[in-house]
């Protein structure tokens, strides 16, 4: 049930006359995308911003005889997971396409943030006929150590799926990214977009042929990190979503009705894709009042139902402070992903004034939108602790983030490899981080509306790409807007 605190906020909002205008969110969007570059393998550009960041991981994919650097570390390690990655870049593409007239100059350094991404999945799914390569490092091995990732020995196992070892799950997602990611390039770069556009269906082929979980096929290389909880369902509607808007291909629609129904959840994230992609379809049924996309648009709005606070079927928990609180693993990564979907969704009802119904109350898009930025603001400072979970933005905000790069000295300062323990001495220490990896939005407080800002606290004190991308969109939708 939601908090007094959070129906005070909403109806203060209505007596103010909507005059409160929240934090700076064109700051927040410009720093949201510039933690990219602190995520950031392979050769660093001589534009790269965050200076106490250098080259690494340049013999990725060596061990397979492929060329495999670039690509992002997903989160406070030093290892390239592709299945979040590439839900990361669907994400921020997403984002450009619903809301890149909003982002202005930003808009061109989110492109850059997928570009990063993209040309490494390229090489990955064209490197080796027959195989998609789902990522490089060893996650064991790397998490005994704390080390840089410039200064990183640990194994460099490069992990793939194929024909014997299936995984539908990472396949279709990296074939929605680069789908995705091709729409935001066709104008700009369209022999890539063709490239990328290409690749992404040659991808969602084996996706579609070969079934089986990544998780069955790599095990430990995968789990419990990264494991495909909830099957590989969703990839392939969420995959086949993607290409079906890029291409407008029946052929696509036709597979996504053969799946049948799916799932009805209350979460959105890299793992359960769902709600994603009943919003995606949704858009065809409430844009162009296609029938063909009205069992979407069912959907869709169902698990807003779920979502809302005031619904007769949410089941959805806020604390007291207003957060939305799904799961105490890094619960923000929830928070930005639906709020996401709030925002969309309440987008496309707004062009057509389509309202719709959670038991007897009827509702409107403004619904979405206060319920959206009460979580946007609530990130950016506007809660209990009075702190914002996004480094570098306000004036408070966490100092001793859970990621490697962060809390060790940079190699400009040090330029001696500290070792797979040597780093430990400055994991343990109560210092604040060295070097602030602007932009990183952290897993967030728990419950309460605490934080302890503690480095080994990683449920909440550690930053993610995903956790970002998702909240690419709803800054962009929120600037320079009164609510």
């Amino acid at each position: 049930m939601a908090s007094p605190f959070f129906f005070v906020f909403l109806l203060s909002g209505l007596l103010l006359g909507n005059t409160y205008a929240g934090p700076n969110y064109r700051e927040a969007l410009s720093k949201s995308l510039l933690f990219f570059q602190g995520q950031r393998s392979g050769r660093l550009p001589g534009d790269q911003k965050l200076s106490w960041r250098f080259s690494s991981g340049l013999s990725d994919g060596s061990s397979a005889h492929v060329d495999l650097t670039g690509g992002y570390y997903d989160a406070g390690d030093n290892v390239k997971f592709n299945f979040p990655m590439a839900f990361t870049t669907t994400m921020l593409s997403w984002s450009s396409l619903e809301y890149g007239k909003k982002m202005g100059p930003e808009l061109q350094n989110a492109r850059v943030a997928i570009r990063w991404a993209t040309d490494y999945l390229l090489k990955c799914a064209r490197a080796t006929p027959g195989k998609l390569y789902v990522g490089v490092g060893d996650p064991n091995g790397d998490h005994k150590c704390w080390e840089r990732p410039e200064d990183m020995d640990t194994p460099r196992t490069v992990y793939s799926v194929s024909a014997s070892n299936p995984g539908s799950d990472v396949a279709a997602e990296t074939a929605a990214a680069l789908a995705a990611s091709s729409m935001v390039f066709r104008k700009v770069d369209p022999k890539y977009a063709r490239l990328l556009l290409a690749t992404a269906k040659k991808v969602m082929q084996f996706a579609i042929q070969y079934r089986g979980a990544y998780s069955d096929s790599l095990s430990s290389a995968v789990c419990p990190f990264y494991c495909s909880y909830s099957g590989y369902k969703d990839e392939l509607l969420w995959g086949a979503a993607w290409l079906h808007r890029a291409t407008n291909n029946q052929y696509y629609m036709n597979f996504i009705k053969s799946l049948g129904g799916g799932d009805q959840p209350d979460i959105f994230s890299w793992d359960n894709k769902y709600a994603g992609a009943y919003v995606l379809l949704s858009r065809r049924a409430v844009l162009n009042k296609d029938n063909n996309f009205e069992l979407y648009k069912q959907a869709a709005e169902n698990f807003m139902c779920r979502i809302l606070p005031n619904s007769p079927s949410s089941s959805t928990k806020y604390t007291q402070g207003g957060l939305m609180y799904k799961l105490p693993q890094s619960n923000l990564q929830y928070v930005t992903s639906i709020t996401f979907l709030l925002t969309t969704y309440a987008k496309y009802m707004k062009s057509t004034k389509h309202t719709f119904s959670c038991g007897n109350s009827v509702i409107a898009p403004n619904a979405l939108i206060k319920l959206s930025k009460r979580q946007v603001d609530y990130i950016l400072g506007v809660n209990p602790m009075k702190m914002s979970y996004m480094v570098g933005f306000g004036s408070s905000f966490p100092k001793r983030i859970h990621h490697r790069g962060s809390s060790l000295p940079s190699r400009a300062v040090r330029p001696n490899t500290l070792g797979c323990s040597g780093g430990f001495q400055f994991f343990r220490t109560p210092n604040p981080n060295p070097n602030i990896l602007t932009g990183a939005i952290v897993g967030g407080p728990d419950r309460n509306d605490q934080y302890p800002d503690q480095r080994d606290d990683y449920s909440r004190s550690e930053p993610a790409t995903y956790i970002n991308a998702a909240f690419v969109g709803p800054l962009a939708y929120f600037i320079g807007k009164l609510h």
